[in-house]
């Protein structure tokens, strides 16, 4: 599948190569759940290349909305189809640029310390139960996070929505979500699984079914109106195997399907 997928960048590849003879510096914009991720992968290309990633964290709906009002972003990931999708409805998005690069799952954390042991996450479960009267779950803002909108979306097909929403705790990102958590300041939080697995003061207590909520990809692209033919050796080199190895590391998994283009 890589090598597909490296055979059809290959031609840009070789105008990229052509036209950047010295290091270049690389703006990329991610989903803030790729914090830890993407700061790996820039020291390794750094090391690699000699190009230099100038990385920009935060929910994929600002990013977005910063990319549609003119920010020089060269790449763009984000963590959903959603949010890439209403770039490239407005031809913000290189022709065949866009790929879906990672894969991850949805978890339940509570504070390490916590009393609450491991549950299975079913139509049965009743996640309110399990927080005070005056406590809420923390999650990404389910009307723009994608981590919210996954977690509206398991808790809707678990026919538990109507009573979870009036107890959440939105946060402008999955990360703010987890730091909730962290901090002991919700008892329940609704966060990635790689984000459970950088904190050492959570604890996973359950993974929502896969079918409970779209699959969680990652699609990738480069932004039109950017000239940096640097952005195309990236993106190449995220999709490979240099790149697997990092992403593994903190927990992601390259998508089941083939790597959508648009």
């Amino acid at each position: 599948m890589r090598h597909l997928i490296r055979t059809g960048l290959a031609s840009l590849l070789f105008l990229a190569a052509a036209t950047t003879a010295h290091a270049e510096e690389i703006t990329v914009f991610a989903a803030a759940s790729l914090t830890d991720a993407m700061t790996q992968v820039a020291q390794s290309y750094a090391t690699a290349t000699g190009d230099t990633l100038q990385l920009s964290f935060a929910s994929s709906s600002t990013l977005a909305r910063q990319i549609a009002a003119g920010a020089p972003a060269d790449l763009y990931i984000s963590a959903n189809q959603k949010w890439m999708t209403w770039l490239a409805d407005q031809n913000l998005i290189a022709a065949n640029s866009r790929h879906d690069l990672l894969a991850n799952a949805l978890v339940l954390i509570a504070p390490a310390d916590s009393d609450l042991a491991p549950i299975t996450i079913n139509s049965q479960t009743d996640l309110t139960s399990l927080i005070g009267n005056e406590d809420r779950i923390a999650v990404g803002d389910p009307d723009h996070v994608p981590a919210g909108i996954y977690a509206r979306q398991a808790l809707e097909n678990l026919g538990q929505w109507d009573a979870v929403e009036p107890r959440l705790a939105r946060a402008d990102n999955v990360r703010a979500a987890l730091a909730l958590v962290e901090r002991g300041e919700a008892p329940l939080g609704i966060v990635y699984a790689t984000d459970a697995a950088i904190a050492t003061d959570v604890k996973i207590i359950a993974t929502f079914p896969e079918n409970s909520h779209p699959a969680i990809t990652y699609p990738v692209a480069i932004t039109t109106g950017q000239t940096n033919p640097a952005a195309v050796k990236l993106l190449a080199w995220l999709l490979g195997d240099d790149a697997d190895i990092i992403f593994a590391e903190y927990g992601f998994n390259r998508p089941a399907t083939s790597p959508k283009t648009q």
